[in-house]
């Protein structure tokens, strides 16, 4: 079996800051010339220059100021443009990654937290995008400007600062490990909440059956409070964090204004390069020194962000993680494989040396399994439970990677490159037929091209579904077959099979399971109808159903796929 890595991540490739987040730099550091005009225009007036020493002082910060505010939106606007488009690569790489997968994937995630994942948690990657990684960038580059112009006037002040810098990262960082830990706790929560919550309103209708609404209830009052406990963790780290860089960055703008008015004073005669600060200078200083710590700052606000961005880009990336490829999910359809398809006529299968095991599992399902299928003739696989009959069938029908070994359907060896088209010709029913939210004539189409009413209508004549009240064009049925009996959700899938006109090979899984004797009958029978003329591989516990075929192959019981038998 091939693992395909997964596709590399949006947030990977552009690992470097853009140009938006230069952009944003810039604008951040427009504040050092701004300063630098402003104790200007302070010295001056303490001069007695009067107020033409403010004029020009005031227009050079106006237009700063002015050209800062449209840098820093425009770098913001364009920043959430791209976060936004990167997003949606991610879902869209994910989505088809969980497309690509085997239906049959013991590991798949489940429905709802896959939706959970992709809907609600992949979210938080934009505020990640949009104020933690330029955040950072300007954490990384402003405070390191403006230490190098605070040292060209003091290096005593600048000393503070460097001395005060680095305790904030570094508490920072021993509270970030603690936010990681609870930000990832709080998304499990939040998927493994989704996903009861979907799974219970899928089998309301059985959980009022059993009077168990309110244990359903109960269990998810606990499930919220334990989400919420959980999102109250995250919040609390995040203020913890916020309350230690106010508390450094504090304590390092008061030991800079201490020095700054001793030094004008006269009380502290070094640390100004051989000579004493000005009332100007000693106003940059000081305007520099809060402007030192607002990037650090900002970064602790959003420090939450990065916390929370990183996990939901791990939950994506689980979910791109495929343990059981699709065969043929990343490959084109091989033209003369198509026309193969299309011929017409049934197809023999040949299996030789077959080889599967599950991911993980040392055991072997099928270990140079040998099978031949005559064109047009009717097989019952048949043995206990875990015999490997799904897997076989899901292995035929390219559902499932077989680890080694070769399967041919009329002569065409089924690969990455001719799967897509051999399953053209393939009829599969499963244990449990899906069924849409939508009318019945919608279920039995499924959206096939060529597909119309008149089609629809004849399969459903043939498979006794016209009767069905649920059959009205105004009757909706619910998702996962809401409305249907067992029955006729059995004969839905033979409705399926019969307007499928391409089907030659029909590739059918304990279609009588769970009937009754006379459902049972009329289901055979109507498989039986369709299956004149092509060739049937049918998996059953069914006696009277294996009797009617034309040979029954019993599988040796091993250690294999009972799990997936139900799932299927």
């Amino acid at each position: 079996m091939i693992k395909h890595p997964p596709p590399r991540s949006p947030l990977q490739v552009f690992s470097l800051p853009d140009a938006a987040s230069l952009v944003q730099g810039m604008a951040a550091l427009m504040w050092i010339p701004q300063a630098a005009l402003l104790a200007m225009a302070v010295q001056g007036l303490a001069s007695g220059q009067g107020i033409s020493a403010v004029q020009w002082p005031a227009c050079g910060i106006l237009l700063l100021g002015v050209l800062r505010a449209v840098c820093d939106a425009w770098g913001a606007r364009r920043i959430f443009g791209h976060a936004r488009a990167q997003l949606s690569a991610l879902r869209a790489q994910t989505a088809l990654a969980l497309a690509a997968g085997s239906p049959l994937d013991r590991d798949r995630a489940a429905s709802g937290r896959a939706a959970s994942v992709l809907a609600e948690q992949a979210e938080a990657l934009v505020p990640y995008l949009v104020r933690y990684r330029p955040a950072r960038w300007r954490a990384m580059v402003v405070p390191v400007v403006i230490l190098v112009a605070v040292a060209s006037l003091s290096w005593v002040a600048a000393l503070v600062l460097l001395v005060a810098a680095p305790l904030i990262p570094l508490f920072m960082a021993i509270v970030g490990w603690r936010a990681k830990a609870a930000s990832e706790a709080q998304m499990v929560e939040l998927g493994g909440m989704n996903a009861f919550l979907l799974d219970r309103l899928r089998g309301l209708a059985t959980l009022r059956a059993l009077d168990a609404v309110d244990a359903a209830a109960e269990r998810l009052g606990q499930a919220a409070e334990a989400l919420r406990e959980r999102t109250m963790a995250v919040l609390r780290i995040a203020f913890l964090s916020s309350a230690v860089l106010e508390l450094f960055s504090a304590l390092g703008v008061a030991m800079v204004a201490v020095y700054v008015g001793f030094h004008l004073l006269g009380t502290l005669g070094f640390g100004a390069w051989g000579g004493q600060l000005s009332l100007g200078e000693g106003l940059f200083v000081l305007l520099l020194a809060p402007a030192f710590f607002e990037p650090l700052r900002e970064l602790s606000a959003v420090w939450h962000d990065r916390a929370a961005g990183e996990a939901a880009l791990q939950a994506l990336d689980a979910l791109r993680a495929r343990a059981l490829p699709l065969p043929g999910a990343d490959a084109p359809v091989a033209r003369a494989a198509t026309g193969v398809a299309r011929a017409g006529s049934a197809p023999a299968i040949v299996i030789r040396g077959l080889h599967f095991a599950w991911p993980g599992d040392e055991r072997q399902v099928f270990d140079g399994f040998d099978l031949r299928i005559a064109a047009g003739e009717h097989v019952a696989l048949t043995g206990a439970s875990g015999a490997g009959k799904t897997a076989l069938l899901s292995l035929m029908a390219g559902l499932l990677p077989a680890t080694r070994g070769e399967i041919s359907i009329g002569g065409v060896p089924l690969s990455d490159r001719t799967v897509g088209a051999l399953r053209q010709r393939i009829a599969w029913m499963g244990q449990k037929p899906h069924v849409f939210a939508g009318s019945v004539e919608s279920n039995v189409a499924l959206g096939r091209a060529g597909v119309g009413a008149p089609q629809v209508a004849a399969a459903m004549r043939f498979a006794s579904l016209d009767t069905v009240a649920q059959a009205h064009p105004g009757v909706a049925l619910g998702e996962g077959g809401i409305g249907l009996s067992g029955g006729e959700a059995v004969r839905l899938a033979l409705a399926r099979i019969a307007v499928h006109r391409h089907a030659d090979l029909l590739l059918v899984d304990e279609p009588t399971a769970h009937l009754d004797t006379e459902t049972a009958s009329q289901v055979a029978d109507a498989l039986l109808g369709l299956a004149r003329g092509k060739t049937l591989v049918v998996a059953t516990h069914d006696p009277v159903l294996a009797a009617r075929m034309n040979r029954s192959i019993c599988l040796d019981a091993e250690p294999a796929d009972a799990a997936l038998e139900r799932a299927a």
